[in-house]
């Protein structure tokens, strides 16, 4: 059971005036989560609350704001949107869209890997996000199976950690979800290279790796340590895999954040292995065509 410090809301508790809880939906260490009716969109949505113990803490308020601002930043059809935020009062938090369908963690949780169909074009959805951001000048530092909603098209959420470029530049590790996190997030910029746009990459490529074989590329241990990805290279892919698909996923997961194709590199790579898919799905900077 949780041992975090917790709101107790009930359904039909008001978070906020006009905002009313319907039923907790998830959470972690500094936030709680909930499905809730807005009156003024008429619609549900999804509060993310400060804990009560985080509320007060000035960190956890500034991280909240800048959370929010990358939301009120970034727009892309595949990020989740953000419809207000509360930074004061008793309950400060970040309303943003309810969104249909199973996390990717979800999927492989109850099928295992995932097929080559359905694989190659939300990769291409989610390395078009990523690409568009680092364009933008943030880095979401975080990507992984629970932060995408495998929709249509699939949504990238949490900016929980994100970050500007300028600011992850200056962030030492460890930061982000351990077996998803490229060396330079485990321990920082001694490292040997800061933080940038190539871990948005390595994390990608962590996730596809996860989609394609429904094991993690470096499962840790008690023997492995906890960041086996700083020593050792990754598992097997399936041989099933297109040779091509399976080399840029492990060109992905290089340590040397030079080495590693760019989010937009990884689209322009994927476009001739979706355009063979039989449904002939094709995502590319032209746009998305279907038979």
């Amino acid at each position: 059971m949780s041992e975090h410090a917790s709101w107790g809301f009930s359904e039909g508790d008001e978070a906020h005036p006009g905002r009313t809880v319907l039923k907790a939906i998830g959470g972690g260490n500094r936030y709680e989560v909930f499905l809730v009716w807005d009156d003024a969109l008429f619609a549900l949505g999804v509060a993310k609350v400060l804990r009560p113990d985080q509320a007060e803490d000035e960190k956890a308020l500034k991280d909240l704001a800048l959370e929010v601002e990358a939301l009120e930043t970034l727009a892309h059809p595949v990020l989740v949107r953000c419809f207000d935020a509360v930074l004061e009062g008793p309950h400060p938090h970040v309303l943003i869209e309810h969104l249909e369908g199973p996390s990717l963690r979800r999927l492989l949780r109850r099928d295992g890997a995932i097929p080559l169909e359905q694989l190659l074009p939300l990769a291409a959805h989610v390395a078009g996000a990523l690409q568009y951001m680092a364009q933008d000048g943030y880095v979401h530092l975080d990507v992984k199976p629970d932060n995408i909603v495998m929709g249509v098209p699939p949504r990238l959420i949490d900016l929980s950690i994100a970050r500007t470029l300028e600011r992850a530049a200056r962030t030492e590790g460890p930061i982000g979800t351990d077996p998803y996190m490229p060396p330079e997030q485990c321990v920082g910029e001694s490292a040997g290279s800061p933080i940038g746009p190539a871990s948005d990459s390595w994390g990608l490529g962590a996730t596809l790796f996860h989609a394609a074989s429904g094991e993690k590329p470096f499962p840790a241990g008690d023997e492995r340590g906890r960041f086996p990805q700083l020593s050792e290279a990754p598992g097997e892919l399936p041989a099933r895999l297109p040779e091509s698909f399976r080399a840029l996923i492990y060109e992905l997961l290089d340590r040397d954040p030079t080495a590693r194709p760019s989010c937009g590199e990884v689209v322009e790579r994927l476009e001739p292995l979706i355009g063979e898919l039989p449904r002939k799905m094709r995502i590319a900077r032209r746009g998305t065509v279907g038979t």
